[in-house]
């Protein structure tokens, strides 16, 4: 056997034993999800069940406001992701193609707002939504539109540096090449531009679903009193008790929790794999 083929095995073994360790504590969720309660309860643990259960499904179902909480989230991700795409698209255009003062400064502000810590943030921001809320009641405390400016102000960092390489390897040509038939600069902008950067738009996409989804530390800060407003996260607070936490509940509820992120994966996948190479030719 030659070195390259040794080589080949190890690299083969070691990506498979990453693999494992990467998908257990999912494998562990879901059993942990369908076991009963004494089994869950038990010093013993083993790494499956023979009596699997949804009573953890339906007690997590049948919740008070768990639909609510869900179609919370699913708001506030949804709209994050689509402002998100648009402001960052817009500005990856504005920063790539266009010559203007203060433009280098600008790449690097984004690039210094990815390194502050969110915990260290937490605290101002509070107080700028207080104030904000007091001209704006739509984006304030206690309201959806509160978590929604505040993750786009975390996304849109990272998807205006993506973008902009995405935007910067479409030749210009294609933009000349279109303008001297005739096409308007909205035209170019809209019909060439955004389909080529359709990739880098689904990566974004899915960094800004996952950040706004699985959020809890901002959901917890921002929403005080008004249970109507919380999102999906908080509802993990509900199988915390004092006295004994309910794993069943949590695990079941933290399943479902990934089941959006998983369908809005499998909805974006075919453009988050597929690059410009094949998208754009001389």
């Amino acid at each position: 056997m030659t070195t390259t083929s040794w080589w080949r095995r190890a690299a083969d073994l070691t990506a498979a034993v990453v693999a494992l360790v990467t998908v257990f504590p999912i494998y562990w969720m879901l059993l942990s999800a369908l076991k009963p309660a004494g089994e869950i309860q038990s010093l013993s643990q083993k790494p499956w069940t023979l009596a699997p259960t949804l009573d953890n499904f339906r007690r997590v179902l049948g919740a008070e406001g768990f639909a609510r909480y869900l179609v919370n989230s699913l708001l506030v991700a949804l709209v994050v992701v689509a402002l998100s795409g648009l402001v960052a698209f817009l500005a990856a255009v504005a920063l790539t193609r266009f010559r203007f003062r203060f433009r280098g400064t600008i790449l690097v502000m984004f690039l210094v707002a990815q390194m502050v810590p969110i915990e260290a943030l937490t605290i101002p921001l509070f107080f700028l939504i207080r104030d904000v809320g007091a001209v704006v009641p739509q984006v304030g405390l206690n309201t959806l539109g509160s978590l929604v400016l505040v993750h786009l102000a975390f996304t849109l960092p990272f998807a205006v540096w993506m973008l902009r390489g995405f935007v910067a390897a479409i030749p210009e040509e294609l933009e000349e090449a279109a303008m001297l038939d005739g096409a308007s600069r909205r035209t170019v902008l809209w019909r060439i531009l955004f389909p080529l950067v359709a990739p880098g738009l689904a990566a974004t996409s899915v960094f800004s679903f996952i950040v706004a989804w699985n959020d809890f530390l901002f959901a917890r800060t921002f929403i005080i009193s008004a249970t109507d407003n919380q999102t999906l996260p908080m509802a993990l607070l509900v199988f915390f008790k004092p006295d004994e936490n309910d794993w069943g509940g949590i695990m079941a509820a933290s399943v479902l929790m990934t089941i959006p992120v998983l369908v809005f994966f499998i909805l974006v996948r075919k453009r988050l794999v597929s690059g410009l190479g094949g998208a754009v030719k001389d």
